[in-house]
């Protein structure tokens, strides 16, 4: 898990990387929660998204948006953060030009700059988004979302309404050619703090099907 520091648009970005353990491996992008509310590339469930990308043999990196941890700039109300994931991902495939697939996670705050980015890169074919902040942030620009993933959320989320994960969810479904899966985990709140094995869990689970070489969706 070796330490990196890559070019961002505001300076430097700091970040941690499993290399590609073989090659056309595919890649991971792992994205943190909000900055302002103490978000870092160390936050316990970004750290358990990088580590069941890593285990699966994916090309992994996860970082510091700017101004956060050794991360130059400052924070940028999620236009920079956007920004600052495009270039990792640049950065990764700079060094892993082969790889065929690209997936992103992020949890809250990461993962409404996952959903964005997947927009705007037609190489992410796969997304996982844990409580993604529906109520919170404008999520209209999936319109149409051009990937199948999963989102999870605990409905006892004090941050994230469930009702709000639900509609979008409902939304999303709506379109034709992805598919969107979507699990609750009852009691959980933003931080799944009791929950976290429940999480990743489903995660897995996910990740066991859409991996699978059987699997309905490509």
């Amino acid at each position: 898990m070796p330490d990196v520091i890559f070019p961002g648009p505001e300076g430097r970005l700091e970040g941690r990387f499993s290399p590609p353990p073989r090659p056309r491996a595919p890649v991971a992008l792992i994205l943190h929660p909000h900055p302002q509310g103490g978000g870092t590339m160390n936050d316990r469930i970004t750290q358990a998204l990088y580590k069941t990308f890593v285990r699966r043999g994916f090309a992994t990196l996860r970082f510091n948006f700017r101004g956060v941890g050794r991360s130059q700039g400052v924070f940028d109300n999620g236009i920079g953060e956007l920004s600052d994931a495009a270039s990792a991902l640049d950065w990764v495939q700079s060094i892993h030009p082969e790889a065929q697939t690209t997936w992103v996670a992020g949890f809250s705050f990461g993962a409404w700059i996952g959903m964005q980015l997947l927009m705007r890169r037609p190489e992410i074919r796969g997304f996982i988004s844990v409580a993604p902040p529906a109520n919170m942030y404008d999520f209209t620009f999936l319109a149409p979302c051009p990937a199948s993933g999963i989102m999870v959320n605990g409905l006892g989320d004090e941050i994230v309404s469930s009702a709000s994960v639900a509609k979008l969810v409902e939304k999303l479904r709506s379109q034709k050619g992805i598919t969107i899966h979507h699990d609750e985990i009852p009691r959980a709140n933003h931080f799944f703090e009791h929950e976290l094995d429940q999480l990743m869990k489903s995660v897995d689970n996910y990740l066991d099907m859409r991996l699978s070489p059987n699997s309905p969706i490509r």
